[in-house]
């Protein structure tokens, strides 16, 4: 545990006496005191003496520049120190003699001026990480580190003068280490570079980190610098800034190719062209790695080294990011035989450049698994998946942060696994390109609005779905995907889910769906409940995350606390007390009328004060219908009807829904244009739902039925049963087909009676549509 005490670690500057004692014991095992740099310039004895638990401390970017020989005499079991960036003139030595426990120091980045090392550090026993040194070391002398001879480092970390100008031979053949890492450059004095690699030959040092081999200036030197690196050990090289040119890449290439290393890294150098190269820079055709790193490269012409790319033909993983390439030329793909692994991610692809037409990509890439290109600029899905048409072992791939989003049908030949789209910006349309093959798919913040039940339905091996962040605004009834483990749609824009929502999910486990404008109702209640009595699904950010948003009364409500009334929730409760009340009152009533031989009446209430005379409910698809033949005829009406259209009388920035619930309670009557659109509509599926809910005593009463496209009530999906009841029931309202009888629908149903509907005889069930809208409007 490190811990940062602010009481302590702003008191500047440090006192460690002025702590209060009671806070001592809760700094657990670690203190940070490196927040902010301080005057002070020492520690005294004493000082630490009340953190005798004390496992790691922190001091760096401070200006110590002297400790007491028993500053750490009370931190025996102190573990971690670090004294980086101080103004230490000497490497502390009798200081550490205490700290038996010590197992990691860093003490870089101070003034002393050699890098001999005192006896302490022999002493040590369970001693595995040094980091020392500093610009003002102009030298590294045999016999510097002979006190780790018999000490077995993890890593070992040294810093000296730029352009380090003296390094004896054999200064380093006695520090035992499995990881050695540089931070000097040799701009002036390239021919230690041989020297060191010797010195590391003599040991078992696996990996080496060169930060700044050439700082200033370019190798033009014809010397082989890395010739010793095939007699060394090493299996991971990595070279972190610094000037590179072809040359130089060159010699590292030549001897990596007949090393023992497998993992190589080129990281935020500055590479350039030689200006002396040689006529024939070697060629690289066997340089067999696990790992090629190629990352914050400045000049994206390293990528053709000596003009080809044969150095890529025997690497397993290939990563090349932040170089700012944009093409990659036919041969490259031909030369990347045996690559398991491709990243090139953070670039600025896009698909024509990627994807050239011209080349032959057959037989390219017959090993590719895994193929991240995230963070690019490509906008086609179906392109991705014509150049990966002949990668048969491909089965992951990563186009997050692009600018997916075209309408566009995809072909799969291989079976993909792993599909990560998030950070794109997709529609619905996007699941016509989606493999069906897919076990794990990510599209969260990806601004998708709607599902597609039928993509879910043929991807049967789909067990983790992630939509998180997106805009999806209701959850499509009916959603099958009876494999699916793991389902995320957290901070969307749907509020309602009920019971039935995931039941045809029979492996769901986790559901994240918090951070959504929850409308607090019976039917969110009966899930949660469901949820807790099943127990089989667990609810991930539950109850923190899941807050109502609808109705106004339960707004910033936790959803855990909604508890409403068993009226409120329990139908068959208020049904048998309903029934009761009413046989109750019947009997008074019939009581009353034999006692006083006369008939009671009872009038309504003045009726409610509406803005609406009605709301239609429509598809989209038939919104010139509506907006040209019904709209025109009611509201040309003397005196003209007061129509409600969710295209122009929705109130801008309020919830959909809300819009939806509230135009339709303002609103006496509400009329539903039915067409085979509006049964595929999920919008028109939840205003019929709110219709539903209008006060009792309204219920369907109020609804009016114009059918533009012929339906059949035993065609329709089990979630319109109650639309079902209404079409056997209720007269309605049909629009002629034939475009020759449409233009006398109006004349020629203005005088005609009702009909009254017989039940399964809908064909004949039509009417009048003025007269009758007049007369229940």
């Amino acid at each position: 545990m490190f811990t940062t005490a602010p009481p302590c670690s702003l008191m500047l500057p440090l006192t460690f006496p002025s702590c209060p004692h009671n806070l001592t014991p809760n700094f657990g095992e670690g203190i940070k005191l490196s927040s902010h740099p301080t005057d002070r310039t020492e520690i005294r004895s004493m000082e630490l003496d009340g953190l005798s638990q004390l496992k790691v401390l922190s001091l760096k970017y401070n200006r110590i520049s002297w400790l007491h020989p028993k500053a750490f005499a009370s931190n025996r079991q102190l573990e971690h120190l670090d004294l980086f960036n101080n103004s230490l003139t000497a490497i502390p030595d009798r200081v550490l003699s205490p700290l038996r426990s010590l197992r990691r120091l860093d003490m870089s980045n101070n003034l002393y001026t050699s890098a001999k090392l005192g006896p302490i550090f022999s002493q040590l026993p369970l001693f595995r990480h040094l980091s020392m040194g500093g610009s003002l070391i102009p030298a590294i002398l045999v016999g510097d580190f002979k006190v780790l001879r018999n000490v077995s480092l993890e890593q070992f970390a040294l810093k000296a003068q730029s352009s380090l100008p003296k390094y004896q031979p054999g200064a380093l053949a006695e520090v035992r280490t499995e990881s050695l890492w540089f931070d000097f450059a040799l701009d002036k004095n390239p021919s230690a570079l041989p020297d060191i690699l010797v010195d590391i030959s003599r040991n078992q040092v696996a990996s080496v980190r060169f930060r700044n081999l050439f700082e200033f200036t370019y190798y033009t030197g014809w010397l082989d610098l890395f010739a010793p690196l095939r007699q060394t050990r090493v299996r991971n090289l990595s070279f972190f800034r610094g000037k590179f040119n072809e040359n130089l890449l060159g010699f590292i290439l030549k001897n990596v190719e007949g090393s023992e290393v497998r993992n190589l890294s080129l990281q935020s150098v500055d590479f350039a062209r030689s200006v002396n190269r040689s006529a024939s820079l070697p060629n690289i055709e066997d340089l067999v790695l696990d790992w090629l790193t190629l990352t914050e490269i400045s000049n994206p012409e390293v990528l053709g080294f000596n003009q080809r790319f044969s150095w890529f033909s025997k690497v397993q993983a290939l990563v090349i990011k932040k170089i700012n390439f944009n093409y990659v030329p036919c041969p490259a793909w031909n030369a990347m035989k045996l690559v398991r692994f491709l990243d090139i991610s953070d670039n600025q692809l896009e698909n024509s450049y990627i994807y050239n037409k011209r080349c032959r990509y057959q037989g390219t890439m017959a090993r590719l698994e895994e193929f991240l290109l995230h963070h690019n600029a490509i906008k086609s899905l179906r392109e991705v998946a014509l150049l990966t048409a002949e990668w048969a072992s491909l089965h992951t791939i990563d186009l997050s942060n692009n600018q997916i989003g075209r309408d566009e049908t995809c072909e799969w030949r291989q079976p993909i696994a792993t599909l990560i789209l998030h950070h794109n910006r997709v529609t619905s349309a996007i699941f016509k390109c989606l493999p069906t093959s897919l076990v794990h798919l990510d599209m969260s913040h990806s601004q998708l609005e709607r599902l597609e039940r039928a993509y879910f339905e043929m991807a049967v091996n789909l067990t983790k779905l992630l939509l998180s962040g997106n805009r999806i605004k209701f959850i499509p009834s009916g959603w099958s995907s009876p494999g699916l483990q793991t389902l995320a749609v957290d901070g969307n824009s749907f509020g309602v889910i009920t019971k039935g929502s995931f039941q045809l999910m029979p492996s769901l486990a986790t559901l994240r769906a918090g951070n959504n404008p929850y409308h607090c109702t019976c039917d969110l209640f009966r899930f949660v409940q469901d949820i807790h009595r099943r127990g089989l699904l667990r609810l991930a950010g539950w109850p923190e995350d899941y807050i109502c948003y609808h109705p106004d009364r339960y707004i910033d409500t936790r959803v855990v606390d909604y508890a409403p009334g068993r009226l409120e929730c329990d139908v068959s409760l208020v049904v048998a007390i309903s029934v009761s009340t009413t046989a109750v009152l019947v009997a008074s009533s019939m009581v009353l009328c034999w006692r006083f031989d006369a008939l009671w009446y009872i009038r309504a209430a003045a009726s409610k004060a509406f803005a609406y005379h009605a709301f239609i409910s429509y598809s989209h698809s038939d919104a010139n219908w509506v907006r040209g033949e019904l709209l025109a005829r009611l509201e040309s009406n003397e005196p003209p009807y007061r129509i409600c259209i969710h295209e122009r009388d929705f109130t801008p920035g309020k919830w959909i829904i809300d819009n939806i619930i509230e135009n339709i309670e303002n609103s006496r009557k509400v009329i539903f244009v039915l067409s085979k659109s509006f049964v595929n509509s999920e919008w028109c599926n939840y205003e019929l739902y709110f219709a539903h809910q209008r006060a009792i005593g309204q219920a369907f009463e109020d609804v009016v039925l114009v059918v533009i496209e012929a339906i059949k009530p035993d065609s329709l999906p089990n979630k319109f049963c109650k639309l079902r009841k209404m079409l056997d029931t209720k007269t309605y309202l049909e629009w002629p087909p034939e475009a020759n009888r449409q233009p006398f629908f109006w004349a020629q149903n203005s005088n005609k009676p009702r009909v009254t509907p017989q039940p399964r005889s809908n064909s004949e069930k039509t009417g009048e549509l003025l007269p009758c809208l007049k007369e229940r409007l």
